[in-house]
């Protein structure tokens, strides 16, 4: 199974696009979708909608993985994270795709064992995972790799039914 894995954002997407089969994991591809700071909101998500449908096509993933939202204090960012999540799934749904959502500590246990594994351990064990050379940058995209591989193992989808 192909897998294409974000970590969401308005400023900075992570993705990542993993392939599994058995206990096997290889890595396709992996980066970061940018957006201006002085763009209109609208602007941003159009960028982030466009780039992940490009992605699709690219990388013909079977699945897409969403990290889902997580805040604490700051509820302004985690609206405009929601914001981004939107569009992504609304580019999954529109190319036919399953969509597997997971929160950080799901993914940080799928990937490191423990759920409250930091940035530098998440990367670690994705590029032992993966059998990079280097660690994987920046942190949006290792986590994307994670979510991608949480997707792989967990093999089911919480958020949308296969079509």
């Amino acid at each position: 199974m192909r897998v294409l894995g974000f970590d969401p954002g308005t400023a900075t997407t992570g993705y990542g696009v993993v392939e599994g089969k058995g206990n096997k994991l290889t890595h396709i591809a992996h980066g970061v979708i940018t957006t201006p700071a002085g763009d209109h909101f609208a602007e941003r998500l159009e960028t982030i909608y466009n780039e992940v449908v490009d992605l699709i096509k690219l990388h013909a993933p079977q699945a897409i993985a969403i990290e889902e939202l997580f805040f604490t204090k700051n509820v302004t960012s985690g609206i405009t994270v929601a914001q981004a999540r939107g569009v992504i799934a609304l580019a999954a749904s529109q190319s036919g795709l399953p969509i597997g959502e997971f929160s950080p500590r799901e993914m940080k246990n799928a990937v490191a064992g423990y759920g409250k594994a930091d940035k530098k351990q998440v990367q670690e064990m994705v590029k032992i995972l993966l059998n990079l050379d280097s660690l994987p940058k920046p942190d949006d995209a290792a986590d994307a790799l994670g979510i991608a591989i949480c997707q792989i193992h967990a093999g089911h989808f919480k958020a949308v039914t296969e079509r």
